[in-house]
């Protein structure tokens, strides 16, 4: 049972990023936030191979922001 909610909790964060990928690539910002925003993507990427509710609640976070029009500074 265990197995069964992580394959879905597992899902349910592949969906999330890829619609993440999408609107982040879809913004009309500077190329600088567009670089800080992808870089966030690779953290919660990276972070899901590790550990899988910390990256689905930081993918959360980070779509929250999106949501909200909150984007990091660009370099």
């Amino acid at each position: 049972m265990e197995r069964d909610s992580q394959l879905e909790l597992y899902e349910l964060v592949a969906d999330r990023l890829k619609e993440a990928h999408a609107r982040v690539r879809s913004l009309q910002v500077p190329e600088g936030v567009r670089m800080a925003l992808s870089r966030k993507l690779l953290v919660v990427t990276a972070a899901a191979k590790h550990d899988l509710a910390d990256a689905a609640r930081r993918l959360d976070r980070l779509m929250k922001d999106l949501d909200e029009g909150r984007f990091p500074e660009g370099d």
